[in-house]
């Protein structure tokens, strides 16, 4: 016996017959869900990017914003930078009003230090950053590797943040700053930025309300440091972009705070329209399905309606495939037209109408687009291929919407037709549209920052007033030039204007601007045009040329620049003459370098200028000499009054019947430690430009008075001591607080004044100097009297202790009729207005003589004692030599 399988061949043919029926919404609904699937992934991966480049977008502009606040922060700088180059002894009052101006403007600088020698010594705003007063770059830890990046690189060097001494953090920008007139380093200036203004003018703490983000730096090659955050980005796929400033590269990441995967109503809208579509499309075939089995069961009954229901059948599936929101049908035939309600809507078709035909079509097409959609129509029928196209079309009411079609050819009996779908894209249309005006909006803004980013540079590299190239274009040009391949030497000319300092204190400071403005004009006119001119200060340019033969093109054009300056300026209908220096340096056979050729056209300059201005001098080896020598005394100078090298050495002063020491004068000396005893005539000058007169004179002073009554213990009994004072001196403060804590007996110390320097420069400053000293009981007596400009009037006001008369005008009193009534003349006013007189450069005793019997009050010079040290001068009166003098000048007189 055996098991037979019964015979289920009509189960299982219907089980097929069913199975066939289902198997086309089978595959539509596997097609529908990968398609609604992967136009879900595009259209949530468009949203995405939408997203994140909304987020670049903002990230660009806040790093545009940094980026623009920082340099023009920098730029802002440049110009103290400039101020203090020029004037590297600049006081705290002067810093604290150049600074004041730059924190008046838009900027997010916080303070600014100043470090000559690399210590702080100047601040702004002071109070608040007062305890940074004294720190020293060198020796601080967290400082000292950022400087001295600086000052090797010779450029503004951006770090930060970094903590600050003052508490705090910001971003410090440092500048190199070097001296104007000799090239060398003064210091460093630090800019500090507040952060947090840096943060709120840029829009990011803004943008930290609805993003999530952080900054880090990368500096010096360290890895990167996060330094400021708000929220937490990590492993959350941020966008990052980068902002280089200087050495310091800043990453600025941010993503927003409910992160990327947001949906939008725009999605949600299209995942429902999406999957209404789907379901409308697989409702249908399954219903098809069901239709199919239906037929195979009852073939006979629906053969008749076959036709109809694949016509049906066609055209759900086309126009449900197409996201059915108008469905059409058109008879090629007749030219017959059906639309469904929603297309009679869209057409704003009447609402009574029954039926439209091909012309009500082409009636509502745009004229623009009708010929090129009729065409595609043509094809589509002509091939057999799927219809698909965009115009638009223009409804009664003068309204213009976008639409897209998709259409779908099969044959019947009497022809072809076409069955399609429309929808209206217009609002994509209109949001693509926005999004091609935001981009070019956005690159107009990014095309207007490379402006203002251009003119930011050119307004760096060039003069503000008038439009020449600054000192910093002045060394971009320069350093090209050093690596120039050409032919030719360089030579650069130095050009300081004459007396314009009297046209701002007489005209004021906009008429020396306009004249600054054309005197630009007057120097660009004389220069070839690969010539090159700079104004590298108040009143300095530079030119730089050129040249096969440099020497005779740079005499030539300082010629003419010096004649084109001597002409008479046109300041409305003010006439006003200046003139000007020039200094010129060669370079010698290309050795010399772009800083040596600066150097030696500023010291060119300064001799032109001391040779009687209105001149050109070119650097010479014996100028570089002189230099060489004046820097070295300099350098000595200021080592030899830190060792106290300065002593005085006394001259006596005898009266000039009796021939009594009526007093001794103080003479500075320099015991240098190689060249042995120095007078004066050697480092007097020097001391003066560097500004050291006063410490001689006050080392002078205190050592005269010690001596005074350290001789005065010893018995020998000095009327009076004077001691030289310079004007500057004079006019300090500190001269009178130390006077009051010196201790001298009244109307023992006398102070000199040269007569050329307090009447020219005095005024009623020296005047109320003067009646301070004589408040001290201090006298008064004007020096070298006789070669200056003092008046009879001067006098009054100042009303000296004793003129002593100049040794130009005694070596001749014995010889010349006319100089000895000169001489008369003076003691003779003297004595008129109760003045003593004192007769110096006494040379011969004859001298002596003729003086006494003129009513001179006291005699000093060679003839009678030469100027000697302390204890020369004690054994010269107590050995008798003193009295020797008497009895050889009576015995003369005899």
């Amino acid at each position: 016996m055996g098991w037979h399988r019964p015979d289920n061949g009509f189960f299982d043919r219907e089980r097929a017959i069913a199975l066939f029926g289902f198997l086309p919404a089978i595959v539509a609904f596997a097609v529908v869900a990968a398609a609604v699937w992967r136009i879900d992934r595009e259209r949530t991966e468009q949203f995405r990017e939408a997203r994140r480049a909304a987020v670049e977008d903002r990230l660009l502009a806040i790093s545009g914003s940094l980026s623009s606040t920082v340099r023009t922060d920098i730029a802002l700088s440049q110009g103290l930078v400039s101020a203090l180059s020029v004037e590297p002894d600049m006081t705290q009052a002067k810093f604290e009003a150049l600074a004041s101006g730059l924190f008046g403007a838009e900027t997010s600088l916080n303070h600014l230090a100043a470090a000559p020698d690399l210590v702080v010594r100047l601040l702004y705003p002071l109070e608040p950053n007062r305890k940074a007063l004294g720190l020293d770059y060198r020796t601080s830890e967290h400082q000292r590797d950022a400087v001295l990046l600086t000052l090797s690189q010779r450029r503004p060097v951006v770090t930060g943040p970094v903590d600050l001494v003052q508490g705090g953090i910001g971003l410090i920008i440092r500048y190199p700053v070097y001296r104007h007139d000799n090239g060398e380093l003064w210091g460093l200036l630090s800019s500090v930025l507040d952060l947090d203004k840096l943060y709120r003018s840029s829009g990011l703490l803004a943008f930290g309300e609805v993003y999530d983000f952080s900054l880090a730096k990368t500096e010096n090659g360290a890895p990167p440091l996060t330094f400021f955050t708000e929220g937490d980005i990590a492993g959350r796929d941020p966008v990052s972009v980068g902002l280089d400033l200087g050495d310091v590269h800043w990453s600025l990441s941010a993503v927003p705070k409910a992160g990327w995967e947001v949906s939008s109503p725009q999605l949600t809208t299209a995942r429902l329209e999406a999957w209404g579509v789907a379901i409308c499309i697989l409702l249908p075939l399954v219903w098809t399905g069901v239709l199919l089995n239906q037929r195979y069961r009852r073939t006979r009954i629906l053969q008749q309606r076959e036709a109809d229901m694949l016509r049906l059948s066609q055209r759900l599936g086309m126009a449900l495939s197409a996201s059915s929101i108008g469905v059409w049908e058109l008879d090629t035939t007749d030219g017959s037209l059906e639309w469904d309600d929603k297309l009679r809507e869209l057409f704003s078709a009447p609402p009574g109408r029954g039926r439209f035909d091909y012309d009500d079509w082409r009636r509502a097409v745009h004229p623009d687009d009708l010929e090129e959609t009729e065409r595609q129509l043509r094809t589509a029928i002509e091939t057999g291929r799927n219809f698909s196209g965009q115009f638009r079309i223009v409804r009664p009411d003068g309204e213009i919407r976008h639409i897209r079609a998709m259409g779908h050819m099969y044959a019947v009996a009497d022809g072809v037709r076409v069955v399609g779908v429309n929808w209206d894209v217009t609002e994509d249309m209109l949001l693509t549209q926005a999004l091609r005006d935001a981009k070019a909006q956005a690159d107009a803004q990014n095309a207007e920052l490379r402006l203002a980013r251009h003119s930011l540079e050119h307004l760096s590299m060039h003069d503000a007033l008038t439009g020449l190239p600054n000192r910093r274009y002045l060394d971009l040009h320069l350093s090209t030039q050093e690596n120039y391949a050409g032919g030719g030497a360089l030579a650069l000319l130095h050009v300081d204007l004459d007396r314009f300092k009297e046209i701002n204190d007489t005209l004021g400071h906009a008429t020396g601007d306009h004249l600054l403005v054309k005197v630009g004009e007057r120097l660009s006119a004389v220069l070839q045009p690969d010539e090159f001119a700079a104004r590298v200060g108040g009143d300095e340019f530079v030119v730089v040329i050129r040249a096969d033969a440099p020497a005779e093109r740079a005499q030539e054009l300082a010629n003419a620049i010096i004649s084109g300056m001597a002409q008479p300026f046109d300041m409305g209908g003010t006439t006003c003459r200046i003139g000007c220096s020039v200094g010129v340096a060669i370079q010698s056979l290309g050795t010399d370098t772009i800083q040596d050729l600066l150097i030696n056209a500023d010291i060119a300059l300064y001799e032109a200028k001391k040779q009687g201005r209105s001149r050109v001098e070119q650097f010479t080896d014996q100028l570089r000499l002189t230099v060489v020598r004046v820097k070295a005394i300099s350098d000595e100078l200021v080592s030899a009054i830190e060792r106290d090298e300065f002593f005085p050495v006394y001259q006596p002063q005898f009266d000039a019947h009796t021939f009594a020491i009526v007093g001794v004068e103080a003479l500075a000396r320099w015991n240098h430690p190689t060249r042995g005893i120095l007078p004066p005539g050697e480092f007097l000058s020097i001391a003066n430009d560097l500004g050291l007169v006063g410490k001689i004179d006050e080392a002078m002073l205190e050592k005269g008075l010690r001596q005074l009554a350290d001789w005065r213990g010893r018995g020998l009994s000095i009327p009076k001591l004077s001691v030289n004072i310079s004007f500057a001196r004079l006019q300090d403060e500190e001269l009178f607080r130390h006077i009051s804590r010196l201790s001298f007996e009244p109307g023992s110390l006398s102070f000199e004044l040269l007569e050329s320097i307090s009447f020219d420069d005095g005024g009623e400053d020296l005047k109320a100097a003067i009646a301070r000293l004589k408040e001290a009981n201090i006298g008064i007596e004007i020096d070298d009297f006789g070669t200056g400009h003092a008046s009879i009037v001067n006098l009054l006001d100042l009303a000296p202790d004793r003129l002593k008369i100049d040794r130009k005008l005694v070596a001749s009193v014995e010889a010349s009729g006319a100089r000895c009534r000169l001489v008369a003349s003076i003691i003779e006013m003297g004595r008129a207005l109760g003045i003593g007189t004192v007769a110096e450069g006494v040379e011969t005793m004859p001298q002596a003589k003729v003086l006494g019997d003129l009513g001179c009050d006291a005699l000093q010079g060679y003839a009678l004692a030469k100027p000697m040290q302390a204890e020369d001068l004690y054994h010269f009166v107590v050995g008798g030599e003193a009295v020797s003098l008497k009895a050889v000048a009576g015995g003369f007189s005899v």
